[in-house]
């Protein structure tokens, strides 16, 4: 059983409802606290990793933003030595690093929502134990009264688990077959929708060159007036 699965299940359950299920009700308590335990440990290891990650996003998006500034720069450089080759190369670089810069920012959004319930989860699986250990005495006397009710829960649950699994393998088998014609359909195959989206990233690049060429002409100072020269050469 996966970390984030054993941890679901301890943050949803019922610690009186997981006993009515157990034969032995003191183990029951034992194993139940100790897995909290384990999972917290773990649950902790987990989230130190997610921050780290968290950070090295932080780190990559702020490269690409620097990285599309610089290529801007450099395409300003090419404008004014008269080269728009290069310049229009420096400003497909600078949409590539700015591209990179809005995926990362998406996926960091992600992180730290997930981040922000791990570490609500976290909480709850706390106040759990705590709870756990306080109510153990108290809950081990319920053992007496949960034998009978133990019997009738088995013989329920022991069909209906397995014919709800079954079902959950055919809808995974369904949908595997599903994903596999999808991803044949795709395979080789460039969409209409590619071809219009790469005409839209040329016209981008060029809106963008001429933007900036207009950008840069509005701030070169302009030339003094050849007839007031002519003017102030002859007084």
């Amino acid at each position: 059983m996966g970390i984030f699965s054993r941890f679901s299940d301890i943050v949803n359950s019922n610690i009186n409802a997981l006993l009515d299920k157990a034969e032995d009700p003191e183990k029951m308590v034992r194993l139940i606290i100790q897995e909290m335990e384990d999972t917290l440990v773990e649950v902790r290891s987990a989230s130190a990793k997610t921050i780290a990650n968290k950070k090295d996003v932080v780190h990559q998006i702020n490269k690409y933003t620097q990285e599309a500034a610089d290529w801007e720069s450099k395409a300003e450089l090419a404008i004014n030595k008269g080269r728009e080759d290069l310049a229009r190369a420096a400003l497909q670089e600078k949409q590539k690093a700015s591209e990179a810069a809005e995926t990362l920012t998406s996926e960091l959004a992600i992180i730290e929502d997930e981040l922000s319930k791990l570490q609500t989860e976290t909480g709850q699986l706390q106040d759990k134990l705590a709870d756990a250990k306080n109510r153990q005495k108290t809950i081990l006397m319920r053992q007496k009264t949960v034998s009978s009710r133990l019997e009738v829960k088995k013989r329920l649950d022991s069909s209906t688990v397995d014919d709800a699994m079954g079902r959950f393998e055919q809808f995974e088998r369904k949908i595997d077959d599903l994903e596999s014609q999808v991803e044949a359909y795709d395979i080789g195959n460039r969409s209409l929708n590619d071809e219009f989206a790469s005409l839209e990233s040329e016209n981008k690049i060029e809106d963008e060159l001429a933007a900036l060429k207009k950008k840069m002409q509005g701030n070169k100072p302009k030339a003094a007036n050849v007839s007031e020269v002519k003017k102030s050469k002859k007084a």
